[in-house]
């Protein structure tokens, strides 16, 4: 039996963390691995793809409706290649915190045994670059050991980046949590690529993988599929598997060494990104 690894998800909201975690999860499950994604986000469209655009109600839409005695199945949908899907949710607008729908589905999945003992994976994909409160339960509480952060070249992707690697290392000596690595979702910005390696060394941290920017993917998005699904000979399906690769096996956890200010600006500037009127 292989160790269960539980991994989370940040990043800035719109750097296409979803996308990017449920067309890894393709690559992983093609692969023969077993995977469990929980959508951390009251949007509940973590597992969109997987399910084939299928909406999913979310666990706390199901308690408010069916009461707190409920079974596994109204929980958890099967999607591709049998990828356990599960969605949060959140609370009815303008009332309650949504971080707490993570919490609540975390120890309901747990008490109703969607942990079993043959998956290799679970990912939480958490709400954009919130690493407070119920947002960071999954690392707060240990349940993830291990981090990835989806960036990409632009300014403000970096700075949430820089945010989440604090928060990381606050938990990483209580909670155990360890970064794996940053996840490029290219925007093709100039340089893209060396600074991402710059930062990720700064941060103590490496460049896991750089994943090309490619208009199969907003398709395959249109058509409520991952690319592997969609075009499963395309370069960017193969992207996907290679990150996939990647993360299967990565060994080299860290704790984060978040830049100040000063530091952070200063590699943002040297890569042309601080301009007088981008100033943070």
């Amino acid at each position: 039996m292989s160790e269960l690894r539980q991994i989370a998800i940040y990043g800035k909201g719109g750097i296409g963390k979803s996308t990017t975690t449920q067309n890894l999860t393709a690559g992983l499950v093609e692969k023969g691995k077993k995977v469990m994604v929980v959508g951390c986000d009251p949007k509940a469209d973590s597992t969109r793809l997987l399910l084939g655009g299928l909406a999913q109600k979310t666990v706390l839409e199901t308690i408010r409706e069916e009461g707190e005695d409920v079974s596994l199945d109204l929980l958890l949908k099967e999607g591709f290649g049998g990828t356990r899907c599960v969605e949060s949710g959140g609370p009815e607008p303008g009332v309650g915190c949504a971080g707490r729908g993570i919490i609540t589905s975390i120890s309901m999945l747990e008490n109703l045994g969607a942990y079993t003992d043959d998956l290799d994976f679970v990912f939480y994909d958490v709400l954009g670059d919130v690493v407070c409160g119920g947002f960071a339960m999954p690392i707060r509480e240990g349940k993830a050991q291990e981090i990835y952060i989806v960036a990409s070249g632009e300014m403000m992707a970096l700075y949430a980046a820089n945010n989440i690697a604090k928060g990381i290392s606050r938990y990483a000596r209580t909670g155990g949590v360890r970064l794996g690595g940053i996840i490029c979702n290219s925007r093709k910005v100039d340089r893209e690529l060396d600074l991402l390696r710059a930062f990720s060394k700064e941060l103590n941290t490496k460049l896991l993988y750089f994943v090309p920017r490619d208009n199969i993917v907003q398709r395959a998005e249109i058509n409520k599929q991952t690319v592997i699904q969609y075009k499963p000979d395309s370069a960017q399906a193969q992207e996907y598997r290679n990150l996939a690769e990647a993360v299967i096996n990565n060994k080299d956890l860290t704790i984060p060494t978040p830049m100040s200010q000063a530091k952070l600006e200063e590699i943002l500037t040297e890569f042309g990104l601080m301009e007088d009127d981008y100033s943070i």
